[in-house]
């Protein structure tokens, strides 16, 4: 029956079981910033009080602003100064993040 209620309202129950998951192990607030994708839908970058980051792809943006206000302690961001400066991102991440420009000497 979840399912069915989630699907009515346009939010998929497995969005909104990830999102729950990662505010229980990353902490209250959560931040969210919905990030359209073009065709391929929405990318919700959840940024956990803890600093770690998470994501979920869901349809559309609105889906995404759905999927954050159903689940408790997690509040819609915009990247600003303070949700950028809550993420601890490690020196790992970093170089996979720039990819093959972080080994270039």
């Amino acid at each position: 029956m979840a399912d069915a209620t989630a699907a009515t309202l346009g939010t998929p129950a497995s969005a909104v079981a990830k999102v729950k998951s990662f505010v229980a192990a990353h902490g209250e607030p959560t931040r969210a910033v919905v990030e359209h994708l073009g065709r391929a839908g929405a990318r919700v970058v959840l940024v956990g009080a803890d600093g770690a980051m998470g994501d979920v792809v869901v349809a559309d943006s609105a889906v995404g602003e759905a999927v954050c206000a159903r689940v408790p302690g997690v509040r819609v961001s915009e990247w600003d100064h303070d949700t950028v400066a809550a993420t601890k991102i490690g020196a790992r991440h970093r170089r996979r993040m720039a990819g093959s420009r972080a080994w270039r000497a």
